[in-house]
């Protein structure tokens, strides 16, 4: 590598609650078991602002992100599986131990060691990476790098939900919330084969969910969530994508027998249920967090093989601050996405 390639523009937070800025980094070499990545594009997540204000614990200055899409530039002593110019993708799920018991099952994602880009080490709002390459998924030629990026995190947090949840193809399936998991939500329940019913506030979505391939629409500022959908029979599974916990207590009544809340939205506060609400049908209630490298994987085939994408709103690296800004003021409809 010449003395002029030493170097790569990453945008970072130097303190806590800071402005993205422009810096030049050392660009190293892939150590043992890793890759170097030329970063194409890089998804702006929600989750990117528990980082930049230091909740998640990380130091400063930091670079974030970890919805990243390109192509392996380098690759680390022990590498198998993998060559230069593979393009790739690296979500959420950064690494893991590979010893602990979750990790032996193939749950590396709740590994208690799991690394997470731009907290673990630099991540993807820059122009080259270094990862583990266990956290690799490999990109079908039929998806972009803005189209895989946010699949890497938000795809596969939706896709894996539904596909591990107690739903069949013809079983009816509601989202609830359209925004950025939501969008894809509806998009992967219906090319799955399920019965799908959108859920959001106005009538102005409507056809939105339509577009996306959502079977009904419930406004949920108008009509009685939990009664429209026991008018549909009741659903199987309410994917949860917002935040508002009093929105998934309402759609729980809304689920027929044997029926799954399965949340993948982060609200802080209580989940107002019942132990008889629980019990009366024997329905559930549980989380879900997104999935590993092989689980993005698959989620990347079937978005490329069905024509699910998420709708996006690009950006150059160097305008982090803005796309950020959009991120968080919900102007982006629906994931803003960071191009090199």
């Amino acid at each position: 590598m010449s003395q002029e390639q030493r170097t790569h523009r990453a945008m970072r937070v130097e303190a806590a609650g800071g402005a993205f800025t422009e810096a030049r980094v050392e660009t190293g070499e892939p150590g043992p078991g890793q890759v170097r990545i030329a970063v194409e594009a890089c998804g702006v997540c929600h989750s990117d602002t528990a980082v930049v204000s230091g909740a998640m614990g990380n130091p400063f200055p930091v670079t974030t992100g970890h919805e990243i899409a390109g192509r392996i530039d380098a690759l680390g002593a022990g590498v198998d599986g993998w060559a230069v110019g593979d393009r790739v993708a690296v979500g959420w799920y950064g690494g893991s131990c590979g010893h602990c018991d979750a990790c032996r099952t193939g749950d590396g994602v709740l590994c208690p060691e799991a690394e997470i880009p731009g907290i673990a080490y630099p991540g993807g709002y820059a122009e080259s990476v270094i990862v583990p390459a266990v956290a690799l998924a490999a990109v079908p030629d039929g998806l972009s790098a803005v189209d895989a990026a946010p699949l890497a995190c938000a795809g596969v947090t939706v896709y894996n939900a539904l596909r591990r949840s107690a739903a069949r193809a013809g079983d009816t399936v509601a989202i609830l919330g359209l925004g950025g998991l939501g969008h894809l939500g509806v998009q992967f329940a219906a090319k799955m084969g399920f019965r799908t019913v959108a859920i959001a506030r106005g009538a102005e979505k409507g056809p939105l969910a339509t577009e996306l391939g959502a079977a009904h629409y419930i406004d949920s500022t108008t009509q009685d969530v939990a009664a429209e959908l026991q008018a549909l029979g009741g659903a199987k599974v309410v994917l949860a994508t917002v935040t508002q916990a009093q929105a998934m207590a309402d759609a729980f009544e809304g689920l027929g027998r044997r029926g799954e809340l399965v949340i993948v939205g982060v609200a802080l506060e209580h989940l107002d249920l019942t132990a008889a609400q629980f019990v009366d049908r024997a329905r559930r209630v549980y989380g879900h967090a997104s999935g590993i490298a092989v689980d993005t994987q698959d989620t990347l085939r079937f978005a490329a093989d069905t024509g699910v994408r998420p709708w996006t709103e690009e950006r150059p690296l160097a305008e982090a601050d803005k796309a950020f800004a959009r991120m968080r003021r919900g102007e982006a409809r629906f994931r803003m996405v960071l191009t090199v």
